[in-house]
């Protein structure tokens, strides 16, 4: 007996991403798979009394997109701090930390997070001081976008014990004026001093805020994200206790892969987890390690000296991360490691052609470099020659940094953001958000990677735009590539008979616009597992 559809889409532009059949009028969609897809005549003449017809009115269809790099639990436990990535200027940031403070009252906690102090007018870091002015009877924190660098006030330092008497490590900077006393500017696994003083949201908060966090989502055309953990941040159980809890409850509307802390390496093999366990919609993820930290905190680890800097640092010893690495190889569990300088990516990949040369791995799903912020042509040319490995990159960020890069780095920020170099590697490459380290909105992803412009559209030619992808390259990278790299290519990534029926509609046609105009792309309908789960 023939399948009746539930859902019927037609009169559309179905860009399926697979290339057996790249494009379609119409789709239909039984239970939560794709049931058939071809023309209007073929796909209406299937549709039945009970069957839900919705006319496209031609505008474009794509799967749901995937975000291999987000920063998921955490973005949902600070929901209701404050976005300072819309501030532009250091006054503004003031005058947003003032606000807060004012209308939760006194002695209650200000966070927030995204400043980019590269962009503003006064080119000027804050201090313990600039917080003080604005809050002085509020604990304060707030964090660079690039979440390497934070600073406290006062009162926040103070509840966090970071005193002159506190000394720094390689890993916590905590940055002193001439006199010894901290000015509160705190980098890498310093800030988690002030993360270990906060107060703890309810269980009920967090479930509450990550649903929040998943129709927003829902919103920006996600159907599946990879949930990173943060450097040092032992949270990883409890992310995952919390994702279990929504899937146990049929509460979980989007496919979700949760990494762990590369910290809980041996707890993981002891337990005998894998990467890729799980069902459709909740999977064990990666083991996370970091490598170096960010370009903006002057931590990245570089071949050449920062303009106005040192050389950056291993935040942690390569011989170590490739010994845990090793272990979770044979264990079968999959690892990401996060690279942003020129010098942790040579040594990150070199690491891995040492781990690939050693034995037959066991891990079904690729290894993985996170970032590849800066990287030189001959270390490119090692990476094309990796066999179990994919790359996640974040285009996004690229349109943050170039300020940064500029000043810092000068013109070998040539070496910046080689997304199209990257890309003509063969190695898969995934575009993704970091978010709340930027915005994770996937078009304004796309729009970086295609135009290689700030979200104002400069520079007017885009920067270093040779290695610009196009828009069809950038699709790939937020849908087919991430998974068929990760092991889900027969399942999702692609609109195609028989896999899950994830389908985004946009409201304008990315393909043919003027590139500038996709950061302005909504979406109208996304369905997540057969179900219309936004509606613009």
């Amino acid at each position: 007996m023939e399948m009746v559809p539930d859902i019927i889409l037609h009169n559309g532009n179905i860009q399926t991403q697979d290339p057996d059949f790249p494009m379609a009028q119409s789709l239909a969609i039984s239970k939560n798979r794709i049931l058939d897809l071809g023309s209007d005549q073929d796909i209406l003449s299937r549709a039945s009394g009970k069957t839900q017809v919705i006319d496209l009115d031609q505008k474009l269809v794509l799967p749901g997109f995937i975000d291999t790099h987000f920063h998921f639990y955490e973005w949902a436990l600070n929901y209701d701090s404050i976005d300072l990535s819309r501030v532009r200027s250091f006054q503004e940031m003031q005058d947003a930390v003032s606000r807060k403070a004012l209308a939760i009252g006194k002695g209650k906690w200000v966070l927030g997070q995204g400043f980019n102090e590269s962009d503003w007018p006064e080119k000027r870091m804050p201090d313990r001081h600039d917080l003080d002015r604005v809050a002085p009877h509020n604990p304060v924190c707030i964090w660079r976008c690039d979440l390497h660098l934070s600073v406290a006030n006062s009162l926040a330092l103070q509840l966090a014990n970071i005193t002159s008497a506190v000394n720094d490590t390689k890993e916590a900077v905590i940055a002193k004026d001439a006199a010894g006393n901290p000015t509160g500017i705190l980098k890498e696994l310093a800030s988690n001093l002030i993360r270990d003083v906060l107060p703890e949201l309810s269980i009920s908060k967090v479930l509450e805020n990550m649903q929040k966090a998943i129709h927003d989502a829902h919103g920006l055309g996600l159907t599946s994200i990879h949930d990173i953990r943060l450097m040092g941040g032992l949270d990883g159980a409890q992310a995952l206790k919390a994702w279990q809890h929504l899937r146990q409850e049929n509460n979980l509307d989007i496919r979700c892969h949760v990494g762990l802390p590369g910290e809980m390496t041996d707890q993981a093999v002891t337990l005998g987890l894998c990467t890729g366990f799980g069902d459709d919609i909740l999977k064990i993820g990666h083991l996370k390690f970091f490598s170096d930290g960010g370009m903006g905190a002057r931590t990245a680890w570089m071949t050449q000296k920062y303009l106005d800097a040192e050389y950056g640092m291993p935040l942690t010893p390569v011989k170590d991360i490739e010994k845990a690495v090793i272990k979770a190889d044979r264990a079968g569990i999959s690892v990401m490691v996060h690279a942003i300088g020129d010098r942790a990516n040579k040594e990150i990949i070199d690491m891995f052609h040492r781990i690939e040369s050693s034995g037959k791995s066991q891990c079904k799903i690729p290894h993985r470099i996170e970032h590849v912020q800066m990287i030189l042509p001959e270390d490119l040319v090692k990476l094309s020659k990796l066999k179990n490995i994919a790359v996640s990159c974040q285009p996004n960020n690229l349109s943050l940094d170039i300020s940064m890069i500029d000043a810092c780095a000068g013109p070998r920020g040539k070496f910046a953001y080689n997304l199209k170099s990257i890309f003509n590697t063969g190695v898969p490459l995934m575009l993704s958000s970091d978010a709340p380290v930027t915005n994770p909105n996937p078009f304004a992803g796309i729009c970086s990677a295609v135009t290689r412009k700030r979200m104002d559209h400069t520079p007017k030619q885009g920067w270093y735009a040779k290695q610009a992808l196009s828009v069809a390259q950038a699709v790939k990278g937020y849908t087919i590539t991430p998974a068929m790299a990760l092991g889900s290519g027969d399942s999702v990534g692609s609109i195609s008979k028989g896999k899950l029926a994830d389908v985004i509609v946009l409201n304008q046609d990315i393909y043919s616009i003027d590139p500038d105009r996709i950061l302005d792309t909504k979406v109208d309908l996304t369905l997540f597992d057969g179900r219309i789960v936004h509606e613009r």
